[in-house]
């Protein structure tokens, strides 16, 4: 198996509204991840479920009132929605990421930098959870939800980056 993944990520309407589009994507372009495909979007609430419950059953998990919150909160606004290809992409873009609440979220990632809201704080007051992102949770999830948002003619692997060979580490020249 291949370490090299993709994974899928969704800068959500909180992140538009703030400004931070780019401060988001630079810090998994400066980690070395590759974006092969790249879009805003303004999904219907079934490619909504389709993602939200089919793939990530937040209704099984949070219940109803959750998801309708969840589903308020990305048709505020377009989501801008993107793949990225690394080794190990779905791991270390969650590491990146941060934990889906962010008041246990560490300094440094994306979401312990940008939010502060908790569940603790939204879910008995029924308000949306503002926190930045989603990013696929596993691979098969991933795969999953790469399929649900792009076509394979939208996912562009076949290219290199200039730091490509740099950032996942060369093989020296006299190494046989």
């Amino acid at each position: 198996m291949s370490d090299f993944e993709k994974t899928l990520v969704i800068l959500k309407p909180d992140t538009i509204q703030r400004g931070l589009v780019g401060e988001v994507i630079s810090r998994f372009e400066r980690a070395g991840l590759k974006i092969v495909a790249m879009k805003m979007v303004s999904p219907d609430e079934l490619h909504f479920h389709k993602h939200y419950e089919g793939i990530s059953s937040l209704i099984s998990r949070w219940g109803e009132d959750i998801y309708n919150v969840t589903l308020s909160q990305m048709t505020e606004t377009p989501v801008i929605v993107f793949v990225l290809e690394g080794v190990e992409a779905v791991s270390y873009v969650r590491k990146l990421v941060g934990t889906t609440d962010p008041k246990d979220s560490a300094p440094g990632t994306i979401r312990g930098d940008f939010t502060h809201v908790t569940r603790a704080y939204t879910n008995p007051i029924g308000a949306t959870l503002p926190n930045i992102l989603h990013a696929s949770g596993n691979a098969e999830e991933a795969s999953q939800e790469i399929n649900l948002w792009f076509t394979e003619e939208e996912v562009y692997s076949d290219y290199e980056t200039a730091s490509s060979p740099i950032v996942r580490g060369r093989v020296p020249k006299n190494k046989k």
